[in-house]
């Protein structure tokens, strides 16, 4: 095993991944990066051929634990616990580099001793299965963009301020190990990426947010999800940066989603999909403030305990 400074411990937690881990971990082997390269996959009880796949490439390493004690705070504390590397990457399953590139466009930033972490973007590809309003289009060239505030600055910031600066995304970001060591996730079923965030640039830990790193991935976005998930991204908004987030969505959101749809020529399909989903965030955005108003927080983060919606890497057909 190459020494710990020169490798990189990538953590997947898996469960039933079949359809896409081997593009994942494909694309990982084809990593041009001055480091070695552990993967580290915590299955948590995958009932398909999941590991069969896992297990054809080398350098992986499998941690099965029970799919009742999945969180993905601690489950990721367990991959940074038998990671050997000093730099860890959380992705997932249903996550693929972009180019060969990803991991040294993180990588890099680490020659600053300072850097505790460096987060990439998200990207969907150009796939017909994925719906075309969401696809990777670019209006601007990749950009870095580096946080770090003296101990006490931090925290006079406005809680919407706070909010825009921890959009950390581990299905994306690399890690310093001593940093997720001194700062481990917190033990919760959602956005322990953003709480790690904003514990360390309370702490005065400097990161990097570099959008030339980059991964494809995807979920299709029914209304019944859309509306679920949106209710529970307001409520981590709510009780951890402490505002509430107003709703934007009017009519020039439905018409252009009929001018783009006309500009890229396709299907008719996708207007009246689009067009529930802004409907969904309205009506999320809505009940969300009705929830807030009659000051019942607690009954709608009881009703959503243990129970966040998944998505689907896929259209239904």
């Amino acid at each position: 095993m190459p020494q710990s400074r020169n490798l990189i411990s990538v953590v997947i937690p898996v469960k039933n991944g079949a359809d896409t881990i081997a593009a994942c971990l494909d694309g990982i082997s084809k990593q041009k990066v001055d480091a070695n390269i552990e993967v580290i996959i915590i299955d948590s009880g995958s009932s398909d051929n999941s590991l069969d796949i896992v297990r054809k490439y080398p350098h992986t390493k499998v941690i099965s634990i029970n799919p009742e004690s999945f969180n993905h705070g601690l489950t990721r504390n367990l991959g940074v616990a038998n990671a050997v590397g000093d730099f860890i990457v959380m992705t997932v399953q249903d996550a693929a580099p972009a180019d060969e590139f990803w991991l040294e466009n993180m990588f890099r930033h680490f020659e600053d001793p300072e850097v505790s972490g460096v987060c990439g973007q998200q990207v969907v590809p150009h796939h017909k299965d994925k719906n075309p309003h969401e696809w990777f289009r670019p209006q601007s060239k990749p950009n870095v963009k580096v946080l770090q505030y003296k101990l006490g600055e931090f925290e006079k910031l406005t809680g919407e301020q706070q909010r825009s600066l921890c959009g950390w995304d581990d299905v994306n970001a690399m890690y310093r190990k001593k940093a997720l060591q001194e700062i481990p996730f917190e033990p919760v079923m959602f956005g322990e990426d953003m709480l790690w965030a904003k514990s360390a640039l309370l702490k005065g830990y400097k990161l990097v947010y570099d959008t030339h790193a980059q991964v494809e991935h995807y979920h299709h976005h029914t209304p019944s999800y859309t509306y679920n998930r949106t209710l529970i991204v307001l409520l981590f908004i709510f009780k951890t940066f402490g505002f509430v987030r107003k709703d934007q969505t009017g009519i020039k959101d439905y018409l252009l989603v009929v001018y783009r749809n006309i500009k890229w020529k396709l299907p008719l399909k996708w207007i009246t999909h689009n067009w529930s989903l802004i409907y969904t965030l309205f009506k999320a955005n809505r009940d969300f403030n009705r929830y807030h108003t009659k000051r019942q927080i607690d009954r709608l983060e009881a009703k959503f305990a243990g129970n966040i919606p998944l998505g689907q890497s896929k259209t239904s057909k």
